[in-house]
């Protein structure tokens, strides 16, 4: 008879419950009535319970009594909002979100190195969206960032290589990230931007100024961190294609799923182009510097997989691979590969308490193909092994102490050091910073950081202090930083014969690059304007370049007087429900060098870009187009006349110059996007190709597609 009762009571009680329990439902769409699949919705009043729409923007949650709750709706590039449920509800909730037109709520790490509102960082951040790199379509990182930022220039420099001019500043004294994680390898004093191609990449966030207080040498100039999409839905395919002028071409894919514990995506793209003949459609055989572009192609794969143990522990793993072949003569192809992987793990102590562990490899090779033997020489490799920890702890629910420390082993193995020989530096390094927010409007941020150089024998302080005061719809920013770059193995033991001309040598006394970096700023922002002016001024002592030693009869690295790059970056954009936005982005540079040093200034004064676009879309279709310019003034320098003196130059003016791109991009469906692209819309050409000079032999065109499942 117990048995029976007890029976009956669970079965009561089950029932009670089942009863007790509701069912919310309803879509998640943006105020063209677009679905939103992905969106998360959370409730407020119970941490663990919430859920994400599916591939129409549908969503289910089971609430678990009849009080009355609250939902919160969020979606990447959309502002949140908040739904009430009332007591004893149950039914049919829609949820319309609306697109957030400042992107001052995007969430960005690199300018404090834990996450934070982009209002409320007191480093000026500047970042381009998943949505901005989708809709200029473009292959690498160079072709994006000449787009969107004015001040940057990727010019040639000797042999072709790629060569960055950030504001002053080159490629050794901006650091690239990927995830927060360094590359290995140069070429020519510049990282291979041809391994940073732009499929499946969430955003990217730029910081201009020094940045070694949080990330050590080469963040002289400033830092520019490139950060990967997670996978959002249980299961995505991605296919893309693209062909342009000179038979460029490029084939990606991807794949993606987010089931249970376990988050992994898996891209892989293809890229070639034929070699470009500058001279053609001219008179003149001879039309500048150089007269043909090497034809080349690469091979991108990368694999990222997060698995969450718990809600406290997360495990992130990577790995990569890269490859890419030029066809600098028929005789030898140059080849280049890089393998990369690592291991993160992120562990939330408590509430105010989370600590960071992680370990990345990356090895980045050179070598020659000789056609006619069938054999591949390697001449060059970099292999870096980097360990990680990161702490950092939460006062009174909004000041955050960041202590960290991180440890590199650096081999290098070179064709320009004596015999093909190698060398091997150990780097350490310790850092701490305070995120001090004393009222909602006023943020104080101060850091240190102190690194060892073994080889170099040199150790080095990086301070850090940045304010910024929230007056109404206007924000007001200060900072100071030090910056600094050791010099590399490179630099010190290079013993090479420059192209059998003359010899270029190492310099194992060479002292470290200093700089101190000031910038003011103000950020107004009002409805769906927001306008943003910095000022900067750096002062860079010891900076590493190479000048003519008479006794040597060569070049030797060496440290140079003080050089002061001061400057103005300005930008002004705005966002209207009706579809139509536009960006205005200007930036002045001063770069004042003593004469008689060895290095020329190679920056132009004046930059801006503009972009002006218009968006529609209905249930099933959908376009975007924009009209992009970028102008870059005139630069009058001097340049050398002797390549193997170095002493005497002569001036030269290289011209100023506009380049304008249509593109117009269309959606089918949610799956299909077809875009076409009209660069260099004017037809502009060079009357002579200097190494600074765009690459471009007139109007273009190209046709991207892309699919979804």
């Amino acid at each position: 008879m117990r048995k029976i009762l007890f029976i009956i009571l669970f079965v009561l009680s089950s029932t009670c419950s089942l009863m007790a329990q509701r069912l919310i439902f309803g879509t998640v769409t943006d105020d063209n009535d677009t679905p939103l699949p992905g969106a998360t919705i959370t409730v407020k009043e119970i941490e663990t319970l919430g859920t994400t729409s599916d591939s129409n923007g549908y969503y289910e949650l089971q609430l678990p009594d009849n009080k009355s709750y609250t939902l919160t709706a969020t979606y990447v590039g959309y502002i949140d909002i908040t739904q009430t449920v009332a007591q004893n509800y149950k039914g049919r909730i829609d949820i319309i979100l609306e697109e957030n037109h400042t992107m001052l709520d995007q969430v960005v790490v690199t300018g404090t190195r834990t996450p934070k509102l982009l209002k409320d960082a007191p480093i000026v951040t500047r970042v381009i969206s998943e949505v901005d790199i989708k809709r200029t379509d473009a292959t690498n990182i160079s072709d994006l960032l000449q787009t969107e930022i004015p001040g940057i220039e990727f010019t040639y420099s000797m042999n072709q290589q790629t060569s960055l001019n950030m504001s002053g500043f080159g490629g050794n004294s901006v650091l690239f990230l990927v995830d927060g994680e360094r590359l290995a390898g140069e070429t020519l004093d510049n990282v291979d931007y041809s391994r940073l191609n732009m499929d499946n990449v969430q955003r990217i966030e730029i910081v201009k100024g020094a940045a070694s207080s949080l990330y050590g040498s080469n963040a002289v100039g400033g830092v520019v961190n490139i950060i990967s999409r997670e996978s959002q839905e249980p299961w995505s395919v991605n296919m893309n294609a693209r062909y342009g002028a000179h038979n460029e071409q490029r084939y990606g894919g991807s794949v993606g799923f987010n089931a249970g514990r376990f988050n992994s995506m898996t891209n892989i793209q293809y890229t070639s182009i034929d070699e470009i003949d500058l001279s053609e459609g001219t008179d003149n055989e001879e039309v500048g510097d150089y007269s043909k572009i090497y034809g080349n192609s690469t091979l991108n794969v990368k694999e990222r997989l997060i698995f969450t143990a718990s809600d406290d522990l997360r495990f992130t793993a990577r790995a990569g691979y890269f490859f890419r072949e030029r066809n600098s003569s028929e005789s030898i192809k140059e080849r280049y590969r890089s393998f990369t992987g690592g291991f993160k793990g992120n562990y939330d102590i408590s509430e105010n308490d989370a600590l960071e562990l992680a370990y990345s490899f990356d090895q980045y090779d050179k070598s020659d193909f000789l056609v006619i033997n069938n054999l591949d020489v390697r001449d060059y490799s970099n292999v870096q092994h980097s360990m990680r920890a990161l702490y950092n702890h939460t006062f009174s629910g909004k000041h955050i102490l960041t202590i960290g420390s991180d440890y590199m082993r650096d081999y290098l193995m070179s064709y320009q050091f004596i015999d093909n020989g190698s060398h091997i530096q150990h780097t350490a390094d310790a850092f701490a910073q305070f995120d001090w927010n004393p009222y909602k409007r006023f943020n104080i941020i101060a850091g240190l950081r102190f690194d060892y150089f073994s080889e170099a024998k040199l150790s080095h302080l990086s301070p850090k202090l940045g304010m910024m005061y929230k007056i109404n719809k206007c924000s007001l920013r200060a900072s100071y930083a030090g910056g600094f770059r050791a010099p590399t193995l490179k630099e010190m033991y290079m013993n090479f014969y420059m192209g059998n001309i003359f010899m270029i040598y190492g310099n194992a006394d060479l002292k470290p690059e200093s700089s101190h970096n000031f910038s003011l700023s103000t950020e107004y922002t009002k409805g769906q304007h927001n306008f943003t002016v910095t000022g900067f001024y750096n002062i860079v002592d010891d900076r590493i370049t190479t000048a003519w030693n008479q006794a040597l009869e060569g070049q030797v690295y060496t440290n140079m007087s003080r050089l002061q790059v001061a400057g103005v970056d300005a930008n002004t954009s705005a966002k209207y429900s009706c579809g139509l936005s536009w960006r205005l982005s200007y930036a002045y540079t001063y770069e004042h060098i003593k004469k008689g040093e060895p290095l020329l200034s190679s920056t132009r004064p004046h930059a801006a870009t503009l972009r002006i676009a218009y968006d529609k879309n209905w249930n099933n279709y959908g376009f975007n187009i924009a009209l992009s310019g970028r102008y870059m003034s005139k630069l009058t320098t001097d340049v050398y006349t002797e390549m193997t003196s170095y002493e005497e130059t002569e001036e030269q003016t290289y011209p100023a110059y506009t380049i304008w791109k249509l593109s117009l991009a269309q959606r089918i469906r949610e799956s299909i996007n077809i875009i076409f692209t009209i660069d260099n819309l004017f037809n502009y050409r060079p009357d002579y190709y200097y190494s600074n000079s765009p690459v471009t032999t007139g109007t273009t065109c190209a046709i991207g597609l892309t699919i979804d499942l």
